[in-house]
């Protein structure tokens, strides 16, 4: 009991420290402005991110004002607040249209939005990132797109333009990936608007020879022998080695999944067993 009372009180000491250190209506500008910096040095963001507004609101037009703005946005990225990090970018953005850091702003707002779409789960599990909701990749592709745009010859523009790379791959997966659930379930029209959609928009992606595929499939399925003949014909003559292809180039076909062939523990799983 007297070790738990000892520590509390330490806490409280330490705590009404902080509070009227940071809270001292004596602190200069440039005092805000380093202790702000001595906590993204050490790493303690949610404390760097209190003093740099705490900062901003009392010298709004002082010399450290941009900068605080500007750092706040790593502050909070860091801190793992995506939508802060884009609403202080923004913000930055739209208040200094020639700060010569801006092309920083632009970076770390399509770095928030990559890291975002970063399930927690496949941190630790073997999850296919093209599986699930990609709203955020889409984001932070447009957002590095904008920066290689406006600021090409940036700093932060060779980053950007190898997670746009990335990202493009990832986007042409995930609708391979819903193009083959469709195929599945027997939604041929679907599943051929999806692959030829891969084919147009995403060439010279890893994911244009499966949609090729699934293109020559939907449409053999809805008996269109035209449209299957002529797309297995670009799919022989570029990937004549994939894997929907015999030694003979001819086709394999899959068979859908009609809801009368699924078991009961397909059905209450929605798809992911059985």
């Amino acid at each position: 009991m007297r070790l738990i009372l000892t520590i509390l009180v330490a806490t409280l000491l330490v705590g009404c420290a902080s509070k009227s250190e940071e809270e001292d209506p004596n602190a200069t500008e440039k005092q805000y402005y380093e202790t702000a910096q001595a906590s993204l040095r050490a790493n303690n963001f949610e404390a760097a991110i209190e003093k740099l507004q705490r900062l901003e609101a009392r010298f709004p037009f002082g010399r450290y004002a941009e900068q605080s703005q500007l750092e706040i946005i790593y502050a909070y990225y860091k801190s793992a607040q995506p939508e802060s990090a884009r609403a202080a970018a923004d913000r930055f953005i739209r208040l200094h249209p020639q700060h010569p850091n801006i092309d920083y702003a632009y970076y770390l707002r399509g770095m928030a939005s990559f890291d975002q779409d970063q399930n927690f789960l496949e941190r630790f599990l073997p999850i296919d990132p093209s599986t699930r909701d990609l709203g955020s990749a889409k984001d932070s592709f447009n957002d590095f797109a904008q920066l290689v745009r406006k600021y090409p010859n940036s700093k932060y523009a060779p980053d950007a333009q190898r997670r746009m790379v990335y990202l493009r791959n990832l986007m042409a997966e995930h609708e391979v990936k819903v193009a083959q659930y469709y195929i599945k379930r027997g939604a041929y029209v679907a599943a051929a608007n999806r692959g030829r959609y891969v084919f147009e928009k995403f060439q010279e992606t890893p994911a244009v020879p499966d949609a090729l595929a699934i293109m020559v499939e939907a449409y053999r399925h809805m008996d269109m022998p035209d449209l299957a003949n002529e797309t297995l014909l670009v799919l022989n003559t570029n990937f004549p080695d994939h894997k929907s292809l015999d030694k003979d180039g001819n086709f394999k076909m899959n068979r859908s999944i009609k809801n009368s062939d699924r078991s009961w523990l397909n059905i209450i799983t929605f798809g992911l067993a059985g």
